[in-house]
């Protein structure tokens, strides 16, 4: 037995170089040579940084577009989302809450119309990203707040949406904090 209890020393010894020092180091290495330097891709506005572009925010003023909720109240630190299944009471009240309030907003949307990912969290609780559809149901609240043509929101939902690599590599996407800003600049 004493043979074995050198050798997995040794081995253990190794394993914790490679995974405790040497993998970490490599992975912070190539992390500078992403944008943002791996500290994230900010977004600044008047050389203020006002997010993050991979970070969900919460805008709650009408005049600005949704993005979808949060189970962790867009706390980057804590990403996660709620674990309710669709059975749960809980989760269905939550929903139902969210619907309700959407509805109000958006005075003159059917029920059924609302897309899910606006009454939905994602599985991070951090998405930044809508569907054109769900950026586009709220043009009409947001055009009647800034006293704007529906016609000319739409345009800018349309400007906004990016589109999946070769056409097939994903759904079609609006960043809501990069479309806030555009709609600000907007008169």
């Amino acid at each position: 037995m004493k043979k074995y209890i050198w050798p997995s020393i040794k081995l253990t010894l190794f394993m914790v170089l490679v995974l405790a020092v040497l993998y970490p180091s490599l992975i912070a290495a190539v992390s500078k040579t992403a944008p943002g330097q791996g500290k994230g891709r900010t977004v600044t506005v008047n050389n203020k940084v006002v997010g993050y572009e991979n970070v969900g925010q919460n805008f709650t003023e009408d005049k600005y577009f949704n993005g979808r909720p949060s189970a962790v109240n867009y706390n980057a630190a804590g990403s996660g989302g709620s674990n309710k299944g669709l059975s749960n009471p809980d989760y269905q009240k939550t929903v139902l809450e969210r619907i309700d309030t959407f509805l109000v907003h958006n005075p003159g949307i059917k029920k059924e119309d609302i897309p899910a990912e606006l009454v939905t969290a994602s599985g991070s609780g951090l998405d930044p990203d809508l569907s054109p559809a769900a950026a586009l149901i709220q043009v009409k609240r947001i055009a009647a707040i800034r006293h704007l043509s529906e016609t000319k929101l739409m345009t800018l939902v349309s400007d906004h949406i990016k589109r999946p690599l070769l056409g097939v590599a994903g759904p079609a996407k609006v960043n809501v904090l990069k479309l806030n800003i555009a709609l600000d600049t907007l008169k």
